[in-house]
């Protein structure tokens, strides 16, 4: 084997190596969406580290949801002493999630 050869398959293992790992980011360590019925298009936000309801028919646009709980605003899910808990311990990490206190519990509705 040349060279040439040598150096390519060395640029293509490292091309293939840093596109793998970027593919995987961020959305691969995002709790899964809710599958609350009350809300059918979720956005994640990053900075909170929550999903949010983006349905236009949903009585919930717009509101938040953690550990299984609509919060109306951000003030209400500030308010909550899990969420806190959540954002100040090693769970959260600036917008990305490790563990998964998330999903469609039983549902109450915070406000």
């Amino acid at each position: 084997m040349g060279k040439t050869q040598k150096i390519m398959i060395g640029v293509t293992t490292t091309a293939l190596t840093l596109g793998l790992t970027g593919c995987g980011s961020s959305t691969a360590e995002l709790p899964p969406q809710p599958t609350d019925q009350e809300c059918r298009d979720w956005d994640w936000d990053d900075d909170d580290g929550v999903w949010v309801c983006d349905d236009s028919t949903s009585t919930y646009r717009g509101h938040y949801f953690f550990g299984g709980r609509y919060y109306k605003d951000k003030n209400s899910l500030l308010k909550s002493s899990d969420y806190m808990s959540y954002k100040n311990g090693s769970s959260f990490k600036g917008g990305s999630q490790t563990s998964s206190g998330f999903g469609s519990g039983s549902k109450s509705y915070g406000g």
